[in-house]
């Protein structure tokens, strides 16, 4: 039984990824063919026909004043945010209608920059430019980019599509009558938040300040961490049917070329309907999404961004949410702090080592507690065993159980006092943590002891820096838990080694998941387990295969 369950456990997973990896769920191979022919078919017609799709896809503007207004009126038709202001431009016959959508748009850039020109100030101009001649009407989108209209962004569209969206993406559009196309102008401005501590990632020390929900501001904010040409920040759009902003960030004379190339591909081969937070790329874009471990970091602090950079990191802001992503990740930067750097080594050094205690505490604490108590109590000392079997006394369930309902109990609390207001939070899980504590004790359901064990765990857990880490961990105790109650302790050696294989093989885009380790580089372990002073970091971290790797030369 021992060797049926590892190896139906192991058959399972590879019939998943390959799934997953094939993209598709289905065993029979006649469906397989189908699909892959479907697709084919599809790809071949997909080259042939535009990139737009919808209802309003490769529709082009007439020119028509009139016919271009009734479709787009009838394009924003079910939007009752979308305003449509017509007019007509001072001194001549011409028509002209302005779209946006109310709470998007700067309304000073529209009366000031947009219509004022038009209605007011248009007349001279546009006789000089012989405006109201038929013959030089291929002039006028010309003449208004480049000599009326007072704005930095001036996008030019024929697709009643690409209008549609650019007016739903919060810009403004231009019709004219006569005038091939529409103008899309401006650039959105919507409900921002001022740059705050992140509520994630508290610190003693360091900069005071986090990422937004604006990509603007992100990419601002690491701007403004000091000048340099060779920090590149490259833009995509993601998302099929609501598209959003998503911009990579790298300094090119350090970034491996390998390394940002595959961030690319991946990037580009993104295919969902909307990417609502980065934690959708971070799930879509990871080597194994099997694993319980992340791959990739996210953090909304941007001292830490710039430090991964510093090293060869690539960084992934997406519009709409303050965390950012960097790429590759390993194990030892999930307990590492920016805090780490900012004080002096010998601080730095103890401060991480205790991180790393207390995720090997959160890990296997109550995994050890049970292996001892049920299969190996001849190991604990004879006078504390005698105190663990007192407490015991009156106990009606296995140490597994106990261990189950204390564990259950906690991370149930933990996730109410999260979702609790935030006066109320933590109140909540301190108190129904006392509470429910001292009942079970006092019941006779858990031990005294037990109750200490489970709460040194849960206090070990919350010093982990990153939260997502410690949900990895949270989740992997229960099995640990389960290790113990089949085999005791050679069940928590068992299981210890399966996630030291594991972490083995993990890579993170082609970056061993556990280097320095494995491979071996003693050289590198100075920004390990300890943080050696600034002064003999002088090389970055060579897993990343920088350009340049001199720190300090």
């Amino acid at each position: 039984m021992l060797c049926i369950i590892p190896l139906s456990i192991l058959k399972i997973t590879r019939w998943i990824r390959s799934s997953v990896n094939q993209g598709s769920f289905t065993s029979s191979t006649e469906q397989g063919k189908g699909k892959k022919d479907e697709q084919s078919v599809s790809s071949e017609s997909d080259t042939n026909q535009s990139l737009e799709t919808g209802r309003y896809a490769n529709i082009k503007l007439t020119g028509n004043y009139a016919t271009d207004l009734i479709s787009s009126k009838e394009t924003f038709a079910q939007n009752a945010d979308v305003h449509i202001r017509e007019f007509t431009i001072r001194g001549t016959n011409t028509r002209a209608a302005v779209m946006y959508i109310d709470g998007l748009v700067d309304q000073q850039l529209i009366d000031q920059h947009l219509i004022t020109p038009l209605m007011i100030r248009g007349v001279p101009e546009l006789q000089q430019a012989n405006f109201l001649h038929p013959a030089d009407i291929h002039q006028i989108k010309n003449y208004l980019s480049n000599q009326l209209l007072p704005v930095s962004q001036i996008q030019e569209t024929e697709s009643l599509q690409e209008l549609a969206l650019g007016v739903l993406g919060g810009k403004n559009a231009l019709l004219v009558d006569r005038m091939q196309g529409a103008l899309l102008i401006g650039t959105p401005k919507g409900i921002s938040r001022n740059i705050e501590e992140p509520l994630s990632e508290a610190l003693l020390r360091g900069p005071r300040i986090g990422f937004t929900e604006h990509l603007s501001d992100n990419t601002g904010i690491l701007r403004r961490f000091g000048s340099n040409q060779s920090l590149f920040i490259q833009k995509f759009e993601v998302g099929t049917r609501i598209k959003k902003d998503l911009a990579i960030a790298y300094i090119e004379d350090i970034a491996d070329p390998e390394l940002v190339t595959e961030v690319q591909r991946r990037i580009e081969g993104l295919d969902m309907d909307a990417m609502l937070e980065s934690g959708y790329i971070e799930q879509l874009i990871e080597d194994d999404g099997l694993s319980p471990f992340q791959q990739i970091q996210n953090t909304e602090r941007p001292d830490r961004v710039i430090s991964g950079m510093l090293e060869g990191r690539v960084a992934i802001l997406l519009d709409g949410t303050p965390f950012a992503l960097i790429v590759p990740a390993t194990f030892s930067m999930l307990l590492q702090s920016p805090e780490d750097y900012y004080e002096r080594w010998i601080p730095g050094t103890f401060l991480r080592m205790l991180r790393f205690l207390a995720a090997m505490i959160a890990l296997f604490a109550p995994a050890l507690y049970i292996s001892f108590i049920s299969f190996h109590p001849g190991l604990i000392p004879t006078k504390l065993a005698l105190t663990i079997i007192e407490t015991r006394k009156g106990v009606p369930f296995p140490s597994i159980i106990e261990a189950l309902i204390m564990e259950t109990a906690i991370e149930i609390l933990r996730e109410a006092g999260i979702r609790l207001p935030k006066p109320i939070g933590p109140a909540m899980g301190i108190v129904g943590g006392l509470i429910i504590g001292d009942a079970a004790v006092q019941a006779g359901i858990v031990s005294p002891f037990l109750v200490i064990v489970v709460a040194v765990t849960a206090i070990s857990s919350f010093s982990i820096p990153t939260y997502s880490a410690g949900i990895t961990l949270r989740i992997l105790r229960f099995t640990g838990m389960f290790s113990a109650a089949a085999l005791g302790l050679f069940g928590v050696i068992m299981f210890f080694l399966f996630i030291c294989s594991h972490l083995v093989r993990l890579k993170s885009f082609g970056v061993p998941y556990v280097s320095p380790v494995v491979p071996y580089s003693l050289s590198e372990w100075k920004d390990l387990l300890i943080r050696a002073p600034l002064k003999m970091m002088k090389r970055r971290p060579r897993m990343m295969n920088p350009t340049d790797p001199d720190r300090k030369k």
